[in-house]
């Protein structure tokens, strides 16, 4: 008696290939590749971001403790100055190094830690080391989280925030450049919204780079008077301590720095950074109305 066309087994469907005793059965395969969410996967995707949260800790209690701070320069400034006027190439890089791992770490400091720059420095090699820290910085801590959380994300977030992130992608450069410019958008959280909206590195560096420089040259520009700072904070400290208080600190304050005139100017820039997208908008309303 000769075999059905098919014999159907649960969840395959097998086929009989030929007529013959040679003839063999062959199931057919799944032809879609595995879920990109499986454990494994994700555990490799998480993996690092746990890296960078373990270290964040690890900085914030060094942070905490003073490790970056007027005191501390205070506190070992002949030592820093005799390095830096006998080995100043080393003194850059190890600048910027320790710079990458503020920014890309979300560490507090990075604003003193330009106006150190421009102290150490003199302000274009001080705030030129500061932005290529922050940038690189940045750049590491972006590609963590857009591996580890912004593609998933996007994945699973469904068609409405797929077309919000479309559309900021769409004019990425000018808005990172603005979110750069403005000081109310902390520099962390810039790198993760863009990271969630899985805009590309390229526009991500690049506005990167040219937002920062105009704060980078104010906060470096800070430092070649910070010994008036550290004079009259020093005056400060030795009254406090005849007073007997309780709380004698030597404190940098950044909004000492940013006034309320570079602040505007850094919002008008900011604002500048908009227009193309505005004017693109516009003219995308008339077409519509036409």
């Amino acid at each position: 008696m000769r075999p059905p066309a098919y014999i159907t087994k649960p969840h395959k469907p097998v086929g009989w290939t030929g007529r013959d005793k040679g003839s063999c059965i062959q199931a057919s395969m799944p032809t879609s590749p595995p879920s990109a969410d499986q454990p494994r996967d994700i555990t490799r995707r998480l993996l690092p971001l746990a890296v960078v949260v373990m270290l964040a800790g690890i900085g914030y209690l060094a942070i905490g403790s003073g490790a970056i701070s007027l005191e501390s320069l205070v506190r070992y400034r002949s030592t820093i100055d005799t390095f830096v006027a006998g080995h100043r190439i080393f003194s850059v890089l190890g600048y910027i190094g320790l710079y990458i791992v503020i920014a890309a770490l979300s560490l507090p400091g990075a604003a003193f830690l330009t106006v150190v720059g421009g102290f150490l420095f003199g302000i274009a090699v001080g705030a030129s080391a500061a932005v290529v820290g922050a940038t690189i910085g940045a750049m590491l801590i972006f590609l963590v989280a857009r591996t580890a959380l912004g593609e998933p994300l996007l994945r699973h977030a469904g068609p409405r925030a797929n077309q919000l992130a479309e559309g900021f992608r769409s004019d990425a450069f000018n808005y990172l450049l603005f979110l750069r410019l403005v000081p109310a958008f902390p520099f962390f959280l810039v790198n993760l919204v863009a990271a969630f909206a899985g805009v590309r590195l390229g526009p991500f560096a690049t506005a990167t780079i040219l937002g920062i420089i105009p704060g980078a040259i104010v906060y470096a520009l800070a430092g070649r008077g910070l010994d008036s700072v550290i004079s009259a904070q020093e005056n400060s400290y030795r009254q406090c301590l005849a007073a007997q208080g309780s709380d004698c600190r030597m404190v940098f304050n950044t909004m000492d720095v940013l006034t309320p005139q570079l602040v505007t100017a850094l919002i008008a820039l900011g604002l500048l950074a908009l227009l193309p997208v505005a004017v693109k908008y516009w003219r995308a309303r008339s077409h519509a109305v036409r």
